[in-house]
């Protein structure tokens, strides 16, 4: 008798993984319309409402970088029905905002990393440097004269030009931008002539000879540009990070339901179409298991806080 209660749960569980979803899911995506990740999430929640027979719908929940769609998904009930589509500032925040409503690891199960971005090293082409260690000596050699760019502070290429310089023991100023258009055209201008960017927006402007990729940061090179070393390669080690888009629930969600999710998703992301459709949002398909993103996850959190303590960076 004591057997048979004690498996009575598990089956409950599986019995409602198996018939998941019930009704709608509510997918979150908290930033504004139109964007990469809001692309993404749309096409994947398209697919997911055809292959799992209920609808996956977008909401757009803006504000506070981010925070305040996140922390609605962090307080939802963990039935599955609330998914949370992210980029790569979801490890930044909690570092960077004094309180923000969530903690990436403790208030969230991973899904899976689903599509990754290569991030690049670029100066302008009147830059005299050809390699990572020429800019390093260069930048040495002229203390506070050259400036790299950022679409913002706290951003993506925020905190690796700040990597970059605190490892490196670099003078080298941080010029803020509001947004990526106004970051490349300073770039491209030569007002500021180092940045760190997608590969994919850059990529007309290194076509054209206006830019130039010294590394790539991810932990392989690049297929698009195979003669490109990674940092590592140059000698310059710990300074991997692409952008990525992942997908996560609220914690405590049942394992049966995020292995549904994951097999989903891994499925939709790994379609031909949905390959060239990333790739024109300047992704690369990925479909990790729960588990790697976990880790990838509480791996980012800490090295970005200690990037974000040690160059005491905060919002403006």
């Amino acid at each position: 008798m004591m057997a048979g209660a004690a498996a009575l749960p598990f089956v409950l569980r599986n019995a409602g993984a198996q018939s998941y979803p019930t009704r709608p899911v509510r997918v979150i995506v908290p930033y504004a319309p139109g964007g990469q990740t809001d692309v993404f999430a749309r096409l994947t929640a398209q697919k997911l409402s055809e292959q799992l027979g209920k609808q996956f719908y977008v909401e757009n929940v803006i504000g506070a970088s981010g925070n305040i769609g996140t922390g609605q998904a962090a307080r939802a009930a963990p039935d599955g029905h609330t998914v949370l589509v992210v980029f790569t500032t979801f490890v930044i925040n909690p570092a960077f905002f004094d309180r923000a409503p969530y903690d990436p690891s403790r208030d969230f199960d991973a899904v899976t990393l689903a599509a990754a971005s290569t991030t690049v090293l670029l100066v302008n082409a009147s830059v005299p440097a050809k390699s990572v260690k020429e800019l390093v000596d260069l930048v040495r050699a002229n203390p506070g004269k050259y400036s790299f760019a950022s679409p913002g502070v706290g951003t993506p290429p925020h905190l690796l030009g700040e990597q970059f310089r605190l490892a490196l023991g670099l003078d080298l100023v941080h010029i803020p931008f509001n947004g990526l258009g106004p970051q490349t055209a300073s770039v491209l201008a030569g007002h500021t002539p180092i940045s760190f960017g997608g590969l994919a927006s850059a990529e007309p402007h290194i076509k054209d000879g206006k830019l130039r990729v010294l590394a790539v940061l991810s932990k392989t090179r690049s297929r698009m540009l195979l003669d490109v070393p990674t940092m590592a390669e140059s000698g310059y080690h710990d300074m991997e990070a692409d952008s990525w888009v992942g997908m996560l629930v609220p914690k405590r969600t049942p394992k049966e339901i995020i292995s549904i999710l994951n097999r989903e998703i891994v499925k939709i992301i790994a379609a031909p179409d949905m390959k060239e459709r990333l790739a024109g949002l300047g992704f690369d398909a990925v479909g990790a298991t729960a588990e790697e993103f976990a880790a990838q996850i509480k791996a980012e959190t800490e090295k970005w806080a200690k990037v974000i303590q040690a160059g005491n960076i905060k919002p403006q």
